[in-house]
């Protein structure tokens, strides 16, 4: 298992879950993605995008202007 980052700051929907989306085709199951934004609406968009994707969210920490998102990769469906 190895950890990723990813800089989606400044970026309005839908562009952050698509770089998540191409992000996490190169990962393996187990792998972990920090996803850092500033689209409120990403709280809501990327958890549901896991759902629907078999991935996972680890936690959601907020931090001044940004939302680093951790995504736990799942076995693809």
């Amino acid at each position: 298992m190895s950890t990723y980052q990813l800089d989606a700051r400044r970026l309005l929907c839908p562009m952050p879950v698509i770089r998540t989306q191409d992000k996490v085709k190169t990962l393996h199951p187990g792998d972990l993605l920090e996803v850092t934004c500033t689209d409120p609406g990403v709280k809501s968009d990327i958890p549901a995008w896991c759902r629907i994707n078999g991935h996972s969210i680890e936690g959601i920490v907020e931090r001044d202007d940004e939302i680093i998102l951790t995504v736990r990769v799942g076995e693809e469906i």
